[in-house]
């Protein structure tokens, strides 16, 4: 079966706690991925952001909205138990716990700043699958994704001059070593069919990347990254990085991962794009949202 939303685990997670005991959210989340019978692959799966697994997100979520309508407790820290009000819910034995059954609780209601007459509010909020964070993160997976898009068509429209400089000012951002003076001399002017440009690979220039950057509209094979290597053996090379605006065939990702000597990468247009957008190459930043949670230990007292 599916993960379960958050609204769901609502009434296994306070079932869990009914027999009283003070449980830790790594417990709790134990018996729920039992509960729920999901596998390996689901209890590891993580939210887009990749920074948290999806039962954890969930869970802690499920949490929160028990405690905030008194049906749970924190005792101490880390650590959650079930409130008298959370048993007396139990003995009535409720089919299904979840954002719509919490608005009988004043203290939830304050919580979510919901008037009981909203009724538009209630029959959307009871719809919803995902926790807060989560929605957060799909929207802005969603904007990553068309400004990659977006991105990736402009680079395309560029000159061979621009995108090549492109690709220099991407690898200088993300930490390889030399200026941009340095590796500007070297594009177009190897004079070397197959090789772009150069560039240190760390700031002593202890080694040395060759790069071949290509605008492209089709898929590049395996004979292209064939005369690339060709042309980096030439150089007696080690390293060297092929960067398209396309894609790559699954013979031509083949032959670079079994290549060794010289070690080469392959970098297609949406790997490069989503590169430009980690190191803030082309793009300008519009807003940005912190998320933040209470920091426990500040509230010890000692």
């Amino acid at each position: 079966m599916p993960i379960p939303d958050y609204q769901t685990i609502m009434l296994p997670l306070l079932r869990f706690l009914g027999d009283g005991k003070e449980r830790s959210l790594g417990e709790a989340m134990e018996h729920l991925v039992k509960h729920f019978n999901l596998t390996e692959e689901e209890k590891s799966e993580s939210v887009p952001s990749g920074q948290q697994t999806i039962i954890y997100n969930r869970t802690t979520w499920s949490r929160m909205y028990l405690k905030k309508a008194g049906l749970v407790e924190d005792p101490r820290k880390g650590l959650m138990k079930i409130s008298q009000k959370g048993l007396e819910v139990l003995k009535k034995n409720p089919e299904r716990i979840d954002v719509k059954f919490l608005e009988q609780f004043p203290e939830f209601l304050e919580f979510r700043n919901i008037k009981r007459d909203n009724k538009q509010v209630e029959e959307k909020e009871e719809y919803i699958k995902e926790t807060p964070q989560e929605l957060l993160e799909i929207g802005y997976k969603k904007i990553r994704q068309e400004l990659s898009q977006e991105l990736l068509k402009t680079v395309k429209t560029s000159s061979p001059e621009f995108f090549e400089k492109l690709v220099v000012d991407l690898l200088l951002k993300m930490g390889y070593g030399g200026s941009l003076k340095d590796a500007g001399k070297a594009i177009g002017k190897t004079g070397d069919e197959g090789i772009d440009g150069i560039i240190k690979e760390d700031k002593l220039g202890l080694d040395t990347i060759y790069i071949q950057a290509k605008r492209w509209d089709g898929t590049v094979g395996r004979p292209e990254i064939h005369k690339f290597v060709g042309a980096l053996t030439g150089q007696g090379a080690a390293k060297g990085i092929f960067i398209t605006t396309s894609n790559f065939s699954k013979e031509a990702l083949d032959y670079a991962n079994h290549n060794k000597n010289p070690k080469i990468v392959l970098m297609d247009g949406e790997q490069l794009a989503q590169l430009m957008i980690d190191n803030g190459i082309g793009v300008s930043k519009v807003v940005s949202y912190e998320i933040k949670k209470v920091d426990s230990d500040y509230f010890i007292e000692g």
